[in-house]
C-alpha cells in the first residue's frame, strides 16, 4: 500500500476504536505499532543530538577521533559503562579483570578449610612421613637371622639398635629376643656372651622389660623342641635368664611368677638353673662371667691360666676328648701356642716319664685334628728353646729332658725335622778324667 493507503488505514482503525468493534488480535497488532513508532522516533532523535555535538566540537577546531584508526578503537575497549547509567568509573574500582589481585591495601582473611569441600586438601595441616609396612612372622625371621648372624662378627650393639630402629616389628618386637637367643644356643660360647650384652643394650631402648619377659617366657614353652637340637638349652637357657635378670634387663618378679605353676620338666630345670646363679651371685650386680669372657676379649693372664688348669686337669685324668673340649671353648686359635709352651715346659719340670709320654700323646692328638696349625706348633716350641737357658737354672736337667721329648714327638711326627735339630744342646761337656784319655761322660 502506499502512503495514502496506510493512512487511510489508520484512519479506518481509529474509526474502528471509536465505535468500538476491534477484536483482540486487532487491538494487539495495534498496540505493537505504537510501541514500534515510538521508538523510531526516540532513535532520530539521539542521532540528531549527536550530529549537532560533532558539528559544534569541528566548528570549536577540535580534532575527531577517526574511528578506523588504533586509536579510535579505545572507545569500543573502554571498561566504562556503555549504557549511560554507569558513573564513567572503572569496574569494581580497577580491582577486578583477569591476573588482578584486588584494590591496593586489601586485606584478607584467613579462609577455614572444608573438609567435605570435594577439592579439600590437607597438605596444610598434614605432615608426611616414610610409612615402613609392619614386618609379618615369616618376613620377621628372614630379616632378623642376618642381622644377628652379622652381630655375631662384629659385635657392635648399637648398629643392631639403628638397624631395629629402621624396622616396623609391630607386635612382633618381642620374638627379636627369642631369635637371637636360639640362634646363640646353636653357636659358641662367645656367641651367647654377645647376645647377652646385645638384650642389656636394647633395654630401655628397643626392647621393654615386657618384651624380655614375653620373649623368655616364649622360649621356656618352646624348650622341647629347643633341646632335639641343643640337649644343654635349659640350662643354657636357665643362665640367659639370670644374666638378664642380672643386667636389668627382666625384672627380679621373673622367677616368682612361675613358682608352683610348671608342669614342663626341661622349664623347670631353666628356671632353677637361673634361682640357683642368682643366689650364688647376690652380691654380684652382674653375672659377666655366665658364658665365660669371649676368647679374642680375655686377658692373656687369664688365658694361661686357663691352659695351664687344663693341662693339670688332662695329667690327673688322662681324658684326651675333655682336654680338646675346653680348648675349642676357649676359642683362642691363634694363642694356641701358648699350650704347646706351657706343655713343654711342664714336662721339662715334671719328675719321671709318664707326664711326657702323656703330653707327647696330646699333641699328637691336637696336631692330627687340626686344633694346633703347625705354625702354633713351631713357635711354641721355639719359645721354649729361647728360654731354655733360663729354665736350666731352676731344672738343671732341663737340656737332656728337652732332647728326649723333642726325639718323642720327631717319631710321633708331631714336629718337623728341622725343628728338632734347631734344639738346642748344651754348650759344655764334662770329662770323665784326665787320664782317659779323653773321653766323654755319658
Amino acid at each position: 500500500l502506499g502512503r495514502s493507503d496506510r493512512s487511510y488505514g489508520s484512519e479506518d482503525l481509529n474509526e474502528l476504536e471509536v465505535n468500538g468493534n476491534w477484536t483482540p488480535q486487532e487491538k494487539a497488532l495495534h498496540e505493537a505499532r505504537l510501541k514500534a513508532k515510538a521508538k523510531r522516533r526516540l532513535r532520530k532523535s539521539s542521532s540528531r543530538d549527536s550530529t549537532r555535538e560533532s558539528l559544534s566540537d569541528s566548528v570549536s577546531g577540535e580534532p575527531t577521533a577517526d574511528p578506523h584508526s588504533p586509536k579510535g578503537k579505545t572507545a569500543v575497549n573502554d571498561r566504562k559503562s556503555r549504557t549511560g547509567k554507569g558513573r564513567g568509573l572503572p569496574k569494581k574500582g580497577g580491582a577486578g579483570g583477569k591476573g588482578v589481585w584486588g584494590a591496593a591495601g586489601m586485606v584478607y582473611e584467613v579462609e577455614e578449610l572444608d573438609a567435605n569441600d570435594p577439592n579439600y586438601d590437607e597438605s596444610g595441616d598434614t605432615v608426611y612421613a616414610t610409612v615402613v609396612p609392619e614386618l609379618d612372622e615369616r618376613e620377621l625371621e628372614k630379616t632378623i637371622n642376618p642381622i644377628v648372624q652379622e652381630y655375631f662378627e662384629h659385635g657392635d650393639t648399637k648398629e643392631v639398635e639403628m638397624l631395629l630402629k629402621e624396622l616396623n616389628l609391630g607386635h612382633h618386637k618381642y620374638e627379636f629376643s627369642s631369635l637371637a637367643v636360639s640362634l646363640s644356643l646353636e653357636g659358641k660360647a662367645s656367641h651367647r656372651e654377645l647376645t647377652s650384652r646385645l638384650l642389656s643394650d636394647l633395654s630401655g631402648k628397643v626392647l621393654s622389660e615386657s618384651d624380655m619377659s614375653r620373649a623368655f617366657d616364649k622360649m621356656l614353652k618352646e624348650l622341647p623342641d629347643l633341646i632335639l637340637d641343643t640337649p644343654e638349652a635349659p640350662q643354657m637357657l636357665g643362665q640367659f635368664i639370670a644374666r638378664a635378670i642380672a643386667d636389668h634387663a627382666i625384672p627380679m618378679s621373673f622367677l616368682d611368677c612361675y613358682k608352683g605353676k610348671v608342669d614342663c620338666d626341661h622349664a623347670r630345670a631353666a628356671l632353677d638353673r637361673a634361682s640357683v646363679l642368682l643366689s650364688m651371685k647376690r652380691e654380684i650386680m652382674r653375672l659377666d662371667n655366665v658364658w665365660g669372657v669371649g676368647g679374642g676379649q680375655r686377658p692373656v693372664k687369664h688365658l694361661i691360666k686357663e691352659m695351664n688348669l687344663l693341662l693339670k686337669e688332662y695329667l690327673v685324668s688322662g681324658v684326651l676328648s675333655e682336654a680338646e673340649r675346653c680348648l675349642r671353648d676357649l676359642e683362642v686359635p691363634h694363642f694356641h701356642h701358648e699350650l704347646v709352651y706351657e706343655a713343654v715346659v711342664m714336662v721339662l719340670e715334671s719328675t719321671g716319664d709318664a707326664a711326657l709320654q702323656m703330653m707327647v700323646k696330646l699333641l699328637k692328638i691336637f696336631w692330627k685334628t687340626g686344633l694346633i696349625t703347625l705354625d702354633q706348633m713351631n713357635r711354641g716350641f721355639q719359645r721354649v728353646y729361647d728360654e731354655l737357658p733360663e729354665i736350666s737354672l731352676d731344672v738343671p736337667h732341663a737340656h737332656s729332658i728337652m732332647e728326649t721329648f723333642v726325639d718323642l714327638c720327631y717319631q710321633e711326627q708331631v714336629i718337623t725335622k728341622q725343628l728338632r735339630d734347631s734344639c738346642p744342646t748344651r754348650g759344655r761337656k764334662r770329662f770323665v778324667s784326665e787320664g782317659d784319655g779323653g773321653l766323654v761322660k755319658s
